[in-house]
């Protein structure tokens, strides 16, 4: 007597395998080839264990079937067949990596079969920890077909071998072929950072912040800024302003010395706004503090009705003496007065003058100003021209980022 395996596929699929390991069904042709009693009922028992959940029973039954002799191509193969299924639900990853070899090797697959089969050896791979098989079946397969799914799944393997070299150089090659993942960018970052490459490791928290803009990036940047070698506590105030562009000022004592700050830098109109949005944010106005809070908020309209009242005096007397250093301090103060276009010409005129102590904290302050008066494009040309080693440079690279992709 002979048997027919046709409906040994609707078995299969009932195991519910995932992704990574595929239904392990049988094509028609195949299943419908006569084979001998004593490979067919052993097969019709096993299927019928796995339907009843026993699969470590069902691999029993399948190696006695290693000792009937003579088995045809096509039996082998079935045999195989059943024997993947089974040894993937028991957990079995060692046999069933064996069988799914066989398969693969049996030159029965077509080409569908074959993709599938060669996904799900590389899932048993990894679930049984041999990640060195594992990684070279899925380059096997991306020679063939780029799949994003197992390339994630190389980039992961090396991670948990440590083979950083292997991840930077599978990083630098999808990099070049289109933008790096958020998870691919912190992969990199890490890289870096064990390599201690800070350089490298600053470029690629700016991709970051510029691709998938967040708090911890912003924040982490400019830390960075001011511990670099050469950074100049003057620019602590344009580091503040950078903070609150992107909304990263939480603590009372931020927003205090920000406004503090900018008070000393003659922007009494700025630090006003610093002050109420410190209120609005429940921030100031509340706690032990709060009553040097108002002292502070007082003062800062003090300064401002001082600045109004006096304005045409002191653009007289910084006009006369030439200071282009108070000029540009004072347009800039213009602008954020709302006075925008009187300021930006006076900074302006002030930079293009000459005789500034800082030229390049004046340029940085005008691509500020441009920001706050929302003229986005007169920003961003402005500080490209922004030079400098102590910081200036950095400050003014992460302004056009702050404007290009704000943080939400």
């Amino acid at each position: 007597m002979k048997f027919r395996l046709a409906h040994l596929s609707l078995a299969m699929a009932a195991l519910g395998f995932t992704a990574l390991t595929p239904v392990i069904g049988l094509s028609s042709a195949v299943a419908q080839e006569a084979m001998r009693p004593e490979i067919g009922k052993p097969l019709q028992q096993a299927q019928a264990q796995m339907k009843q959940g026993k699969h470590k029973e069902a691999l029993a039954t399948l190696r006695g079937l290693d000792k009937v002799g003579n088995k045809t191509a096509n039996e082998s193969y079935l045999i195989e067949r059943v024997r993947a299924g089974a040894a993937s639900s028991a957990g079995d990853y060692d046999t069933a990596a064996k069988s799914f070899e066989a398969l693969l090797a049996s030159g029965k697959l077509n080409a569908n079969e074959r993709s599938q089969f060669a996904e799900g050896l590389v899932g048993i791979y990894m679930r049984a920890g041999d990640l060195n098989k594992a990684n070279s079946t899925i380059q096997t397969l991306l020679k063939q077909k780029e799949d994003p799914k197992l390339r994630a799944y190389l980039l992961q393997n090396y991670y948990k071998q440590g083979n950083t070299a292997a991840l930077e150089q599978e990083l630098r090659t999808i990099e070049k072929s289109g933008r790096l993942s958020e998870d691919q960018l912190g992969m990199l970052a890490n890289i870096q950072l064990k390599k201690n490459d800070t350089a490298g490791y600053v470029r690629t928290i700016e991709k970051l912040a510029a691709s998938y803009p967040k708090a911890q990036y912003w924040t982490d940047l400019l830390n960075r800024v001011q511990r670099q070698p050469g950074y100049s506590q003057r620019l602590n105030v344009d580091v503040y302003r950078l903070k609150l562009a992107n909304n990263l000022l939480k603590k009372p004592s931020e927003y205090m010395e920000m406004a503090q700050l900018v008070l000393q830098a003659k922007a009494p109109a700025e630090a006003l706004k610093i002050i109420d949005k410190g209120y609005k944010a429940g921030a100031l106005g509340t706690g032990t503090d709060a009553a040097r809070h108002q002292r502070l908020k007082d003062l800062a309209e003090k300064n401002l009705a001082e600045q109004n009242k006096n304005f045409a005096a002191l653009e007289a007397e910084h006009t006369a003496v030439k200071d282009q250093d108070s000029l540009v301090g004072l347009g800039y103060a213009l602008v954020q007065a709302g006075q925008a276009d009187k300021g930006l010409k006076m900074m302006d005129a002030a930079i293009k003058a000459g005789g500034l102590k800082n030229p390049e904290d004046a340029k940085l302050r005008l691509g500020e100003a441009y920001a706050v008066a929302g003229k986005k494009q007169q920003a961003i040309a402005t500080l490209k021209t922004v030079g400098g080693k102590d910081g200036t440079a950095e400050l003014a690279r992460y302004w056009i980022l702050a404007i290009n992709n704000p943080l939400s």
